[in-house]
């Protein structure tokens, strides 16, 4: 009993390492909680250092769900832990402990963690990602889409896995009211367009 409550504990403080926040101290730029939309995120970053900043901060996102994820797959392969470790690592993004539970909308997290739990869940909801933001050119917009696709795709890939399925809905939900402000943002037509936010190298 331990060992499962461990990797879960260990994958919730992994996601409580707050990408945004290293990257951009290491990098001398400001506090993303502090400036632009606020949010410790990848996009924000973008906003304020510019690619090569925000390419790290999303890799290292992602990062944190696929080594999470795999670890507890390669200790104690149990389906209701994997879920919970799944779980773990994103609410550790959400709400990092190191950083006064003010973390991140959770996207490249939620995909790390899903691509390394069921990979053609991940690889569905990046294609899906991928395919509306070239379409409409809003990131938020795409997030939220990829958030609704990924329990169903879940579902449909792991055959009816409640455990899996319910998961990955809880996390789509809190995902979508993480991004309450981008939704009314984007219905009052302020939300900024993909390129349209920097033009930092």
């Amino acid at each position: 009993m331990l060992v499962p409550i461990g990797l879960i504990i260990f994958a919730y403080l992994l996601g409580s390492f707050a990408s945004a926040v290293i990257v951009s101290r290491l990098m001398g730029l400001p506090d993303p909680r502090n400036f632009g939309s606020g949010n410790p995120g990848a996009t924000n970053v973008l906003r304020l250092g510019g690619k090569k900043a925000a390419l790290l901060t999303l890799l290292f996102d992602v990062l944190k769900g696929v080594v999470a994820v795999l670890l507890a797959k390669a200790i104690y392969p149990e389906i209701t832990v994997l879920a919970a470790v799944t779980g773990a690592v994103f609410l550790g993004h959400l709400y990092p402990v190191f950083f006064n539970f003010k973390g991140g909308k959770g996207v490249a997290t939620a995909f790390g963690a899903l691509l390394a739990l069921v990979w053609q869940v991940g690889l569905s909801v990046l294609l899906t990602w991928l395919l509306m933001a070239g379409i409409v050119r809003y990131s938020s917009l795409a997030a939220l889409v990829a958030a609704v696709a990924a329990p169903v795709s879940m579902y449909l890939f792991t055959h009816g896995n409640l455990t899996y399925t319910v998961t990955a809905l809880l996390m789509s939900s809190l995902l979508i009211w993480r991004h309450r402000s981008n939704i009314q943002n984007l219905l009052a037509g302020r939300e900024d367009k993909i390129g349209k936010a920097t033009s930092k190298g």
